[in-house]
């Protein structure tokens, strides 16, 4: 059925009509009563009018309804109504348009006194004229539904495939936040310290050597934070609105996180000043997505997040009991372990989620010490 509508769609517009410009004028050639010379070149109007059927589907009907007058049931009438009604949106224009060919089909011709055709005739040949009319309306609304809902569906599609996109801009705008605060957070302020250190070495040496090297390495530092700000405020402007560049969390900030996670949970254990700054964020980040974890999915459970050191290695590890209540159906993108993991693949580290054996849930990272 799909092909032969494809295969019907490939038919060019203008083969189409003169088909059916054909096919109505071998109906008329069969069936046609009037055989005067007026009734031939009306029939002939109204057929070679259904060529132009598209453009003008009210004045097309308006020429076949004569060929109505000459046959029981006319083919270019029909035709043009279904053009008509494929077309237009007035029904009322419909309604009338049907009415006026079932009455031209209805009334006799040449045009006699009803009581020689009977009226009780004439008025069950107006009932059928009128239910054959009312065929073709129905296909050609039929076919403007099916155009419409398409439309829309496509409309649809458009407007999932903008808001698809809308939310790739959206996601990209936050990792370029993110990016931004890394850049600012991190890399800024080593290059500040190097400024620092060069221009106190510049004050407080002798030598000219190292006091010309010193004032170099202010110079370059000073130049290459500039440089990282410019970045900075590119990377923010490119991914939309504005945002402040606030200070990351550390591991000072964990205590905190614990008491305001809105769960019952302490923390355990502690980890040497060794560890570095993106290791420390990402030790907060892990404990801030369990935590949530545990609200959302764990009602009325507690928690335990332990900080621990194994060697070379630190970690922290989130452990819940089991939920004393359902939890609620929450919204959620399904993504936070999954952005953790690979932040954690980053730092050479590894992140291990998983249920316990008492129907809890453990997230465990651990990563090297020597991460900077």
């Amino acid at each position: 059925m799909s092909r032969a509508r494809a295969l019907w769609k490939r038919v060019p517009t203008p083969v189409v009509d003169l088909v059916l410009v054909a096919v109505a004028a071998v109906d008329v050639r069969l069936n046609l009563w009037d055989t005067t010379r007026l009734g031939g070149t009306l029939a002939a109007l109204g057929c070679a009018a259904l060529a132009f059927r598209r453009r003008f589907p009210l004045a097309v009907f308006l020429l076949t309804l004569p060929i109505a007058l000459m046959q029981e049931v006319a083919l270019a009438p029909l035709l043009a109504l279904f053009t008509l009604a494929e077309r237009s949106r007035n029904r009322r224009l419909l309604a009338v348009c049907v009415a006026l060919s079932a009455v031209a089909s209805s009334v006799p011709w040449p045009l006699v006194s009803l009581t020689e055709v009977g009226r009780t005739m004439t008025l069950i040949i107006f009932v059928y004229n009128l239910a054959t009319s009312v065929v073709p309306v129905l296909f050609g609304q039929l076919v403007q539904a099916q155009r419409d809902v398409a439309r829309r569906l496509a409309e649809v599609e458009e407007a999932r495939e903008h808001e698809r996109a809308l939310h790739a801009q959206a996601v990209l705008a936050r990792e370029r936040a993110q990016l931004a605060r890394e850049m600012h957070d991190v890399v800024s302020h080593q290059v500040s310290l190097i400024a620092v250190r060069a221009g106190a070495l510049q004050v407080a040496t002798k030598d000219t050597d190292a006091k010309e090297a010193a004032r170099t390495i202010r110079s370059l530092s000073v130049t290459t934070l500039d440089e990282l700000r410019t970045m900075v405020t590119l990377l923010r402007a490119s991914g939309g609105r504005a945002t402040e560049l606030t200070p990351q969390p550390t591991l000072a900030d964990l205590r905190k996180l614990v008491e305001s996670s809105g769960t019952q949970a302490h923390l355990t254990g502690e980890l040497p000043p060794t560890v570095g700054t993106p290791a420390q964020r990402a030790l907060y980040r892990t404990v801030q997505e369990a935590l949530t974890n545990v609200r959302k999915h764990a009602p009325g459970a507690t928690a335990t997040v332990e900080l621990w050191q194994d060697g070379d290695d630190a970690g922290v590890t989130v452990t819940n009991t089991p939920p004393t209540r359902p939890s609620l159906s929450l919204p959620g993108s399904q993504q936070g372990l999954v952005g953790l993991r690979e932040r954690a693949e980053i730092l050479h580290g590894a992140l291990e989620s998983g249920p316990t054996a008492e129907g809890g849930y453990r997230v465990r990272l651990r990563l090297p010490l020597s991460t900077d």
